[in-house]
């Protein structure tokens, strides 16, 4: 593909579509490696956000997702899928790109306890951007803004699981409300 070719790729997640876009940057710098993006030029229809995805044999598989009958179970899971989703989507901390999935949570949650018993602890971290040496204060922003990230997609959650209770709740609303996505970091930054 030359250079200014553009290429569509979506995004998978849970066995789904989740995200879609089109560039002609190299996928692979442009988001954390704990996401899974596929190039689907070669498909039609293309497919779109919802569709069920499988990789089978180092290939990737995409069908609509069949209608299911909405009932408040199964629009709770659908709250708590979309939710796992935001919340492992990342922070900004300081110009740095902080990965929130769980195991990066730990990582910083440990991190942050040796701040607070040692005030002059230092470490080298590795963000979304590249290796960086933070001290303690810096390590404390990081771990309280992930945290305050992390509560908000819970919050969200709940919001929405309260409306499915009274009757409120919208499909529209599974998408709406969510904390914002970092940008993408430049390579090298």
């Amino acid at each position: 593909r030359g250079v200014d070719l553009m290429s569509v790729y979506v995004r998978i997640y849970a066995d789904k579509v989740v995200e879609q876009i089109e560039t002609n940057g190299d996928i692979s710098t442009m988001y954390p490696p704990t996401l899974v993006w596929v190039c689907v030029d070669h498909l039609d229809p293309l497919p779109r956000q919802g569709w069920l995805a499988k990789e089978q044999g180092g290939e990737w598989l995409f069908s609509p997702e069949l209608p299911i009958t909405a009932t408040p179970e199964t629009q709770a899971v659908a709250i708590a899928a979309e939710r796992f989703m935001h919340e492992a989507g990342g922070v900004i901390v300081d110009g740095l790109t902080i990965e929130t999935t769980r195991d990066s949570q730990t990582l910083i949650a440990g991190m942050g306890l040796s701040a607070i018993v040692d005030p002059e602890y230092r470490c080298n971290f590795k963000s979304a951007n590249g290796f960086v040496e933070i001290d303690a204060p810096r390590i404390l922003a990081i771990a309280k803004a992930v945290r305050t990230h992390v509560q908000a997609c819970f919050d969200r959650e709940r919001e929405l699981l309260l409306a499915i209770d009274s009757g409120n709740y919208r499909p529209e609303m599974l998408t709406e409300g969510w904390p914002d996505v970092p940008p993408v970091p430049e390579p090298g930054l």
